[in-house]
């Protein structure tokens, strides 16, 4: 939390700038494309991390589908995870985030920018109607963001159950899916310290729907956990052998 309000602190004068001009990017949709909208997103991002004094290390950008929408799935760990995702992945692409998570300052303005979703976890309803808007939009070729572990409290580099639900839009949409690895994700925003910190951002191997449709989400979900869970395990392999070689 302490770098949380460090960013705060040192973007004041950022916030002053970026804030009408995101507004005026919002009420404008039909002056500044997706595009441009964007890349206003990612210049957001960019100060945060630059404030924050963050790092990410990101692989797999060339494994993303040029064409047409896709979903990506990624673990979950804290408050850096959609921003690190969202400034790593250069074509415009949008985050599903829980309601209540969704309407503080700068955060609610930084959802409205780049189209994403809120949804309404208590509000089943909310969520139908939510799920039929990713799918009608993916299959028109937008690219979403997902967390299927939900909640990301205390996750850290560990993997908690996949929500099978998440992954009915992109079986409904029949799109791609995009297993996206995170490391590190965390700390930015957890740790008690303002040093330098390194997360990483890896976009995986796609799963096309010709591999996965005849999976029930379970299964689904299942494959890309593993997906998932495999590239933090070579990660968390790496780590230690960097350890064991500082240390001798």
């Amino acid at each position: 939390m302490v770098r949380f309000f460090m960013v705060i602190i040192l973007n004041i004068g950022n916030v002053l700038y970026l804030l009408p001009k995101m507004m005026i990017y919002i009420n404008n949709t039909d002056r500044y494309s997706e595009e441009k909208c964007y890349k206003l997103a990612q210049d957001v991002i960019r100060c945060v991390a630059k404030r924050g004094r963050i790092r990410t290390k990101v692989t797999g950008q060339e494994l993303l589908p040029e064409q047409g929408g896709y979903i990506m799935y990624a673990n979950h760990q804290g408050r850096y995870d959609a921003l690190g995702i969202m400034g790593a992945h250069e074509k415009p692409c949008r985050v599903v985030m829980a309601m209540h998570r969704s309407r503080k300052l700068i955060t609610s303005q930084f959802i409205d920018l780049t189209k994403s979703k809120r949804l309404d976890i208590d509000n089943i309803r909310q969520q139908a109607v939510v799920l039929k808007e990713i799918i009608s939009e993916v299959k028109n070729g937008s690219r979403y963001l997902i967390f299927p572990e939900g909640s990301y409290e205390k996750n850290h580099n560990n993997l908690q159950k996949f929500k099978p639900g998440s992954f009915k839009c992109a079986e409904k949409a029949r799109c791609p899916i995009v297993p996206v690895a995170i490391y590190d994700s965390y700390k930015p925003f957890e740790l008690t310290s303002i040093k330098k910190v390194e997360t990483q951002v890896h976009f995986l191997e796609p799963i096309s729907f010709d591999e996965y449709k005849e999976l029930g989400t379970n299964e689904i979900a299942g494959l890309v956990a593993a997906r998932i869970a495999e590239k933090i395990a070579q990660i968390d392999s790496e780590e230690q052998v960097i350890v064991q070689g500082i240390a001798s």
